[in-house]
């Protein structure tokens, strides 16, 4: 599976926000100065927070001093849900839905053999996105509890 820069986008400005409104103490933070940093087109970003205040995942505020801030705490902000604010979803089977069911990938409507194992890693994607806050990414918490996870998965270069 593979997030799109949307969702990648989306997390990191997100991150930025929440930090940023920590270190000024809850002032609104201007997408120009996240553009900046993250070195995101405004335009890009523009479109994102519409997306992610009209989910209710920040507050816009206009005038001088304008911008966003979350509008839940850090800590109960998930990336699970910042991804699906921008419309992203957390599928890894090819497969479409057609009036809210499940079609399959295959001539003919069927599944192939493998759906059942992408249907499943979407579900642990999706769990561990939805375990994860933007909190715990700016302490670097991402592993709930300390848990050790097997071995490293090794990432492919794009």
């Amino acid at each position: 599976m593979r997030l799109s820069t949307k969702g990648r986008y989306a997390v990191m400005a997100m991150t930025d926000l929440a930090k940023r409104q920590d270190e000024s103490e809850g002032r609104a933070v201007a997408l120009a100065e996240i553009a900046s940093r993250q070195q995101i087109s405004l335009s890009y970003l523009e479109q994102l927070f519409a997306r992610l205040r009209r989910k209710g995942l920040v507050i816009s505020a206009r005038g001088p001093g304008g911008g966003y801030r979350l509008a839940k705490a850090s800590s109960e902000t998930f990336i699970s849900d910042i991804v699906l604010a921008v419309d992203e979803p957390l599928r890894a089977t090819r497969c479409g839905l057609s009036k809210n069911q499940a079609k399959g990938c295959m001539a003919g409507g069927e599944r192939c053999m493998t759906h059942g194992l992408w249907e499943e890693m979407g579900r642990q994607i999706h769990g561990y996105l939805a375990s994860v806050s933007v909190a715990d990414v700016l302490k670097g918490e991402l592993r709930p509890n300390g848990d050790k996870v097997g071995r490293p998965m090794e990432i492919a270069a794009e």
